[in-house]
């Protein structure tokens, strides 16, 4: 492979390129627009080419790739403690990008394969329109509270007979939010049945549902999130990826261990920590590890503990591609 580099400083529009040779020394710099880049890079025999994770990288990292490059992807936030300069700009950053690809020192950022890259959508959209259609939900029960009318008791309120009782009130307000609501929840239903009829098709899903709390969603979600379970070597790492380990400070001998880093997919934090509670009903070693650690430090404490252990477990599962049930 060619020992050319090359770093690109991304945006929405241009991007600036720096080509550093063996030496390091610079044999060209410029702005290019973004759809010219591949263009750009041809001439000088450009062996591995460097960029920034953000907004803007996808479409011209699938491009690149298509071209046959090597591009890595930089995690932003370490980028950020190793590039970081009194001066900046685009050229500064850029030339930084290339001097860490130069020196294989660049903090990569995974980058996931498009059908991974697809299912992460549609289970993120899932989510997005729920949460929406949650609030509209919230906003019809402070209505009704507003009002002083208590919602039936033998019937649940957003179901057909509830929604049937909230029409018959003739409030303005409980009517707007449900026409909003109606075609939030015809999409959740399409996306549910697309999402389930994937989820029955792919085998390390199938494998994920065997674990006591995980139903197909959360199973969905967990692949989409982890992608290559071969880039974590042990459990521990997709529970840091996930943002679900302490934060550690160790200086002159003494180490302090704060609350959760939260940093990573937020996606599978949240859905690790719904799926914990759900795993709270059955009688397994996560369950009776939540009650213990929930009696000497709280229910949080053991909760947080709780989705940590779980995704160990889905790590231990897709690994060895074996069920749950099968675990030693």
């Amino acid at each position: 492979m060619s020992a050319i580099v090359c770093g690109l400083d991304v945006h929405s529009e241009s991007t600036y390129a720096t080509v550093l040779g063996p030496d390091g020394k610079i044999v060209a710099q410029n702005r290019v627009p973004n759809e010219f880049v591949p263009d750009f890079l041809k001439p000088f025999g450009v062996g591995k080419v460097g960029l920034e994770a953000s907004t803007h990288v996808a479409p011209l990292y699938r491009r690149l790739v298509e071209e046959g490059y090597d591009v890595l992807v930089s995690h932003p936030k370490k980028t950020r403690y190793i590039a970081e300069a009194r001066i900046k700009s685009d050229r500064v950053d850029s030339k930084a990008i290339a001097e860490l690809v130069r020196l294989d020192a660049l903090p990569l950022s995974y980058m996931p394969p498009k059908n991974i890259a697809l299912l992460r959508e549609s289970v993120r959209r899932r989510t997005f329109l729920v949460r929406e259609r949650s609030k509209l939900m919230v906003k019809i029960r402070g209505v009704l509270a507003y009002e002083g009318l208590k919602p039936p008791e033998e019937y649940g309120l957003f179901t057909r007979r509830g929604v049937e009782w909230l029409q018959s009130l003739g409030l303005d307000p409980v009517d707007c939010y449900l026409r909003v609501m109606a075609p939030l929840s015809g999409e959740i239903r399409r996306l549910s049945r697309e999402l389930r009829h994937l989820a029955e098709e792919d085998e390390e899903v199938n494998l994920l549902t065997t674990i006591p709390g995980v139903g197909y969603y959360t199973a969905l979600l967990v692949w989409a999130e982890v992608g290559d379970i071969h880039r974590f070597r042990t459990g521990d790492q997709p529970c840091s990826y996930a943002g679900l380990v302490p934060s550690t400070h160790s200086s002159g001998g003494v180490t302090r261990h704060g609350g959760i880093t939260k940093e990573g997919s937020r996606w599978l934090r949240w859905v690790m920590v719904e799926a914990a509670m759900t795993h709270l009903k059955y009688d397994t070693p996560i369950t009776r590890a939540y009650h213990r650690i929930a009696e000497r430090r709280g229910r949080k404490t053991a909760q947080v503990a709780a989705a940590r252990r779980l995704l160990m477990c889905c790590w231990s599962v897709l690994r060895s591609k074996r069920s749950y049930h099968d675990q030693a």
